[in-house]
């Protein structure tokens, strides 16, 4: 995040908490690197050989799945749509409405720090469509462009 002065502020995992919901083993954004309230945020997830999923994809050959990619890209979105409206706290939740164009270049195995690019592309009062790509070093894991709604959590 950053200030009218252009100052960078560190958003360290205590902040990524208060904004998402989302808690281990789910939450796939651990900072955010760069945070530019209604355009783009630049968020990152350390890939650690204990995630879950690595049990079952694939043993012997751990590969992060596509779709928790693109989970991720989507929480880094929610970070970015949460904190540009000034509901952090309030309870909201962010919801997927539709993924389009998803695309899958590279995989992504333990060790690596996955790059969460995401940007606005359209705006409307509760429905938002962002563009995302996430990377390792560079190179282009997956992208896509989604569709969310911030909304009130479901009634028990």
């Amino acid at each position: 995040m950053s200030d009218e002065t252009g100052e960078v502020f560190a958003y360290d995992i205590q902040k990524v908490l208060k904004a998402l919901p989302h808690r281990y083993p789910l939450l796939l954004v651990d900072k955010v690197k760069s945070l530019d309230l209604g355009e783009k945020i630049h968020a990152v997830k350390a890939v650690t050989f204990n995630e879950e999923f690595f049990q079952g994809h694939f043993p012997g050959a751990p590969i992060m799945p596509g779709v928790l990619q693109i989970e991720a890209m989507a929480q880094a979105a929610a970070i970015l749509g949460i904190e540009t409206l000034e509901l952090a706290g309030t309870g909201k939740l962010v919801f997927f409405m539709g993924i389009d164009n998803a695309k899958f270049r590279s995989p992504v195995t333990p060790g690596c720090l996955l790059d969460l690019e995401v940007e606005f592309l359209q705006k409307r009062s509760r429905v938002y469509k962002f563009k995302g790509r996430a990377s390792v070093e560079g190179k282009t894991t997956s992208e896509c462009e989604f569709t969310a709604m911030i909304a009130d959590p479901p009634k028990a």
